[in-house]
């Protein structure tokens, strides 16, 4: 059974292998995060981790039995009880729920210990596969959202009140 974790240090070569994996994958939705995102990984794992410790982001990865990472879900820009949530699932997961059933833990989590109200996501207009795990997750839209929001394309804003 997979199991969210907080972002660790320990994680830093599991999540490397599942954004290289995936990589492909991740660019039809949103832009490729380039080169130099896999050349510096390990600085940026450990500025993320700063992030994390500083309790302005909250980092979780969906470990499956063997160790490798399953899915990445984000909780950014915490601040007055409102956070924005970002995530990504392994191609090989995807259209089985795994995405769905995570988002709806982790909107648990951010309640229940760090002490959010608010969700924020952003996905892209074309990325129908995001935008049905936010409605099934309890999300609503409520506004356009900028492409430098969605990783370069013009999408939509949903929220969730938790």
């Amino acid at each position: 059974m997979p199991e969210l974790q907080r972002l660790q240090a320990d994680h830093a070569s599991a999540v490397l292998a599942f954004e290289l994996a995936n990589r492909t994958y991740f660019a039809a939705a949103v832009s490729d995060r380039g080169d130099d995102y896999f050349d510096q990984f390990a600085d940026r794992h450990s500025a993320l981790l700063a992030e994390q410790e500083a309790d302005t982001c909250a980092f979780y990865v969906l470990v499956a039995e063997d160790g490798s990472v399953l899915g990445r879900f984000n909780l950014v820009n915490i601040e007055d009880h409102t956070a924005e949530l970002g995530y990504r699932v392994a191609q090989h997961v995807a259209g089985r729920g795994v995405a769905t059933a995570t988002v709806r833990n982790l909107c648990q989590l951010a309640a229940t210990r760090h002490g959010l109200r608010t969700l924020r996501a952003a996905t892209a207009r074309e990325n129908a596969a995001s935008q049905k795990v936010l409605t099934k997750s309890g999300f609503v839209p409520v506004g356009p959202a900028e492409p430098a929001d969605v990783g370069g394309k013009p999408g939509t804003w949903y929220q969730r009140h938790l």
